[in-house]
């Protein structure tokens, strides 16, 4: 309960319902006064921090050591102790996108010289005699498009390809390209995953019983599993940080091997307990269901990587 003071005015500022006590009964918002000094602001936001992190804290252990165990306590009606799952996926993957994004920038505040003009590239892949599909640049592909014969032309999607690759290659170095390409891949990886987890869960929905599960169950398995998945990436991304000031030692090299060993490990079995508890199939059953479920999805994953890996090269300058 808020320790802010009531307003002397009892009509609800909600809904005009009188109001005896601290809530309106009409509509349940307090009757507390809306102008608050900084101080109120500072605490009541350590208050509803203070709140939110009993639930978060609760929720992120049983999400890491505890197979399904939330997917099931929400689905069961207990929600008040949990973050809602719509919310944890959100603020996992904002806050690990996030810090990877930052971390693999480039630093905003140093300047870095760059190359003046594409002709410094170009010059640099002539002198290596480097070509593309036998094409050294898009003035010679141009050239031959425009002006060669029929039997050297391209198809229009061809000359597309070739002209965009041959127009990056011109203006970036090898580094570059790796570098500007890892850039956009953890920009754009939320949409990818944000158009992928509608699959996943349909995948799980033709696997199971459509009288006894519904599709609404299966998104919630889905955003908890996805969510465990970004917590520990975020975790053992954040244990590299810090294990890279240490960098210089060879135990700390070995323990960092094997948190990563552990944490990938974990990701990797971590559904076979989710999916047998969470829909209570024989283990067998489960296991075999969980193997030809993963076989589907790496088939889909792939083809979508590829089209994903395509839309970020088209998109690099």
């Amino acid at each position: 309960m808020s320790k802010n003071p009531l307003r002397k005015d009892k009509t609800c500022l909600n809904c005009k319902h009188v109001v005896e006590n601290r809530f309106c009964p009409n509509c349940g918002q307090e009757n507390i006064d809306t102008r608050k000094t900084f101080y109120h602001l500072f605490v009541h936001f350590f208050e509803d921090l203070t709140h939110y992190e009993n639930a978060f804290w609760k929720t992120i252990i049983n999400l890491l050591i505890k197979p399904s165990i939330l997917t099931k306590e929400y689905l069961s009606g207990k929600r008040l102790s949990y973050l809602a799952p719509i919310r944890l996926y959100i603020f996992i993957s904002l806050i690990t996108f996030f810090i990877i994004s930052f971390s693999l920038s480039k630093d905003p505040f140093v300047i870095t010289e760059e190359k003046t003009a594409p002709k410094v590239a170009l010059q640099e892949l002539q002198e290596r005699g480097s070509t593309f599909f036998g094409y050294h640049s898009t003035k010679e592909l141009d050239s031959i498009q425009n002006s060669g014969s029929k039997d050297k032309k391209l198809s229009p999607f061809q000359y597309w390809i070739l002209h965009k690759a041959l127009y990056i290659i011109e203006r970036n170095s090898n580094e570059e390209i790796i570098e500007k390409f890892k850039e956009s891949f953890f920009h754009n990886l939320p949409k990818l995953l944000f158009v992928y987890m509608p699959i996943f869960t349909f995948l799980l929905w033709i696997f199971h019983n459509k009288k006894r599960w519904y599709y609404f169950e299966h998104g919630i398995f889905t955003l908890h599993y996805f969510s465990f998945l970004l917590l520990i990436i975020l975790i053992l991304f954040l244990i590299d940080k810090v294990f890279s000031w240490f960098n210089t030692y060879d135990f700390a090299s070995f323990v960092l091997g094997l948190i990563h060993f552990i944490g990938y490990s974990w990701m990797i079995y971590y559904f076979f307990p989710a999916h047998h508890r969470f829909y209570g199939e024989t283990r067998i059953v489960s296991f075999y269901k969980t193997i030809l479920f993963f076989l589907f999805n790496f088939i889909i994953l792939i083809a979508i990587l590829l089209i994903f890996a395509f839309y970020i090269f088209i998109n690099i300058h």
